[in-house]
């Protein structure tokens, strides 16, 4: 196993041991199949119905707003193409934000092509929404507004509720993408007011290959995925009994340690953040995000005219993280989160984002400032 220090949580985290345990029953024994009507099928109902109610405890929504998923992806595709084919009568209006996921973004430039008309909101230059933008561009036939919970390059945490009143003021449903804040943050739907919302297994120490659409009860959506009745009749397949029981047990954990975690993650966020900007300077560094409105565990610096791909080559047998530009031949390719943010190319160019997680330890980080900091000396 490599002995980099892991800081790339918000790419992918490790499936937690407890989740792992419970999913030991499921390789090992429980091979019913949820919809039949015998013991071994009865068998692993309950364990689909028990990680559906662990989910809802998390997420404070009904079990039947639940629906199991592949993963963010498809939730996020989901949310979108249904809400977009169920109301189209009604408008063919839909409303994002330039700094989503492409899961989001793809989604939307695929509907233009079919007839819808979408609007990409702004950010300013902390990557948030200006809740005027949107009330600025619903209309009419306004009928599904997207915008992520919190961004996963550089954390910054949008107001959702607010926003969500405004789309519901003009009849709009309001979707967020809550991959990278389920699990590091509090993710209440009823206190986020929203319709629909996705979440990614593996991003909350769950599998990959799992994931979940909250559908509030009243929402119709067309179908994603057409044949037998699974899951109520909303997405069909036979349910991956063994990676639902890892996604429950996994949103059982965040419930129960959120406080204790978010503690953590922004002790060791911060203990990085006040490492590298000591011994590089605020000339050398720059914090990309809201100051304060940002996950705890998300750190993205900008590192004056160095190279991102070059400085991770350099610390990579040491520290994984992962780069917001990537230079070749003397282009540099910007995401388009730091472009919309317009963050000028001398910085925008080196930077990096960093995340925590619950195995960081106050010593891996001092490591990986000592780390990185004289990687940047080294490329200036």
């Amino acid at each position: 196993m490599s002995k980099a220090i892991y800081l790339d949580y918000n790419a992918t985290t490790p499936i937690d041991p407890a989740a792992a345990q419970a999913m030991l029953p499921v390789l090992y024994g429980s091979y019913g199949n949820p919809s039949s009507s015998h013991e071994h099928g009865l068998a692993a109902k309950k364990l689909v119905d028990k990680a559906r109610s662990q989910v809802s405890g998390l997420l404070g929504c009904g079990t039947d707003e639940v629906i199991f998923t592949s993963g963010g992806t498809e939730s996020n595709n989901y949310a979108i193409k249904g809400a977009a084919w169920a109301y189209r009568e009604r408008g063919q209006h839909i409303i994002t934000s330039a700094i989503e996921h492409p899961a989001v973004l793809e989604v939307c430039e695929w509907l233009e092509q079919q007839g819808f008309r979408i609007t990409i909101l702004p950010v300013d230059s902390t990557g948030t929404v200006n809740p005027q933008d949107l009330e600025d561009a619903l209309e009419n036939d306004t009928i599904l507004v997207s915008i992520m919970h919190a961004n996963n390059e550089v954390g910054t945490i949008q107001p959702i509720c607010e926003l969500a009143r405004l789309a519901h003021s003009r009849g709009a449903l309001f979707h967020t993408d809550a991959a990278q804040s389920v699990g590091k943050i509090p993710v209440n739907v009823l206190q986020l007011e929203v319709d629909l919302l996705s979440v990614a297994g593996h991003k909350v120490y769950a599998p990959t290959g799992i994931g979940v659409l909250y559908v509030r009860s009243g929402i119709s959506l067309a179908k994603f995925m057409h044949g037998a009745g699974h899951e109520s009749g909303r997405r069909a397949g036979t349910e991956n009994v063994l990676e639902m029981t890892g996604l429950g047990a996994a949103c059982e954990i965040a419930r129960i340690d959120l406080d204790k975690n978010m503690a953590h993650y922004r002790q060791m966020r911060d203990r990085l953040e006040s490492g590298l900007i000591h011994r590089l300077g605020s000339k050398q560094v720059h914090i990309n995000g809201h100051p304060e409105k940002r996950l705890p565990n998300t750190l993205s610096l900008s590192f004056y005219k160095i190279e991102a791909n070059r400085l991770l080559d350099r610390i990579s047998p040491n520290v994984s993280a992962s780069a917001g530009a990537a230079c070749h031949a003397g282009d540099v390719h910007l995401s388009t989160v730091l472009q919309a943010m317009k963050v000028p190319v001398d910085w925008a160019m080196g930077t990096v984002r960093f995340s925590t997680g619950r195995g960081t330890t106050a010593e891996q980080i001092d490591t990986a400032v000592e780390v990185v900091s004289q990687a940047v000396r080294e490329l200036a």
